[in-house]
């Protein structure tokens, strides 16, 4: 029974290091990562000067590079849908 009982601590000690943190299908080349933050630096981000506000100051700069490339700034761009509510067609 001990042995058992040292054999399921082990096995469950051991399980989370088998799982990968991140498993993506895509990985981002170092090339994507380093337009991406060319594109943030040409319109004003300097990532070693906005350590005090970060969040803000990156996201501002995101802002700024999808209104310059047309994208509305919502996750998953357009679908292309129809809109319909619950009134009638005039």
């Amino acid at each position: 029974m001990k042995a058992m009982a040292c054999a399921v601590l082990v096995a469950s000690t051991l399980l989370p290091f088998s799982a990968f943190a991140q498993t993506t299908g895509s990985q981002v080349t170092r090339a994507e990562v380093r337009a991406d933050l060319a594109q943030l630096e040409a319109v004003g981000y300097r990532p070693s000067t906005h350590d005090a506000d970060y969040p803000n100051a990156l996201m501002s700069a995101e802002a700024k590079v999808a209104a310059m490339q047309g994208h509305n700034g919502a996750y998953g761009g357009d679908q292309g849908g129809a809109h319909q509510t619950g009134t009638a067609a005039q």
